[in-house]
């Protein structure tokens, strides 16, 4: 009975729990650590975690007949909102520049609910939404730490190219598997990453060529298991933190 109460509060999307903390973890190792770090993960998590009931209450809102699927949504929204507010209060006033930051994360989920409420989820665009603000948290970690934006758009940017394109292969890897459309956009993106990476640094760009040769091998080898493609991208992850902390550091 407990895990399923756990299953229901907590959504079983692996890959989104290593989007969510990397790009922060790797901020705050970039600039100084500081004990309101503490106080903006928990923040961010129960952010995501109100955000995502949100979004299943508006698509099973519109699509289900059954009022109780939607509205069994509803109280972890208003949970995990609430447990928010006290944390969100007390950074706004030890950091109130973190009101805009907030700003430019709302167009990004205002697509996101739109993509629920039409049952889009899915939708490459949808992913790709949800990248940037995970990703803009490196620099609010960079910030809330002392740090300059000269110090984080490098790693930011690493992180946008790096998690963008775990949208493009994860899909080929699951849901598009069968598409060789899908797959050859993956390739391309990540050639083209390779590129860029090329401009920011050799260690970068040895990661990038790492995730390349993912692209090229990984869906060659067929029906790859979902858990396994999930690890991996979490290896990645956790290696993309140790690149870009020396790197940036």
């Amino acid at each position: 009975m407990a895990s399923r109460a756990v299953r229901r509060w907590l959504p079983q999307q692996h890959g989104a729990w290593a989007m969510l903390v990397a790009p922060f973890l790797a901020g705050m190792l970039i600039a100084t650590p500081t004990p309101w770090d503490a106080v903006l993960l928990p923040a961010w998590l129960l952010g995501y975690l109100a955000a995502y009931h949100l979004q299943q209450w508006l698509r099973l809102d519109r699509l289900s007949r059954n009022p109780k699927a939607a509205a069994r949504h509803l109280r972890p929204a208003l949970t995990f909102a609430a447990a928010l507010l006290p944390l969100a209060l007390a950074l706004v006033v030890h950091a109130p520049w973190l009101l805009l930051a907030a700003a430019c994360a709302l167009p990004f989920l205002a697509v996101n609910c739109w993509y629920a409420r039409h049952n889009r989820e899915r939708a490459l665009l949808n992913g790709l939404a949800a990248v940037v603000p995970a990703c803009g948290m490196l620099p609010v970690a960079v910030l809330l730490g002392g740090g300059t934006v000269g110090q984080a758009w490098r790693p930011a940017l690493v992180c946008l190219l790096y998690f963008a394109g775990t949208v493009f292969h994860v899909k080929t890897m699951i849901r598009e598997r069968d598409s060789r459309t899908y797959l050859r956009a993956s390739r391309a993106y990540h050639a083209g990453a390779l590129v860029v990476a090329c401009f920011l640094s050799p260690w970068v760009a040895a990661f990038f060529a790492l995730c390349l040769l993912r692209t090229l091998v990984v869906p060659a080898l067929g029906r790859v298991p979902v858990p396994v493609v999930g690890a991996i991208e979490v290896a990645l992850s956790l290696l993309l933190v140790g690149m870009l902390v020396p790197v940036y550091g």
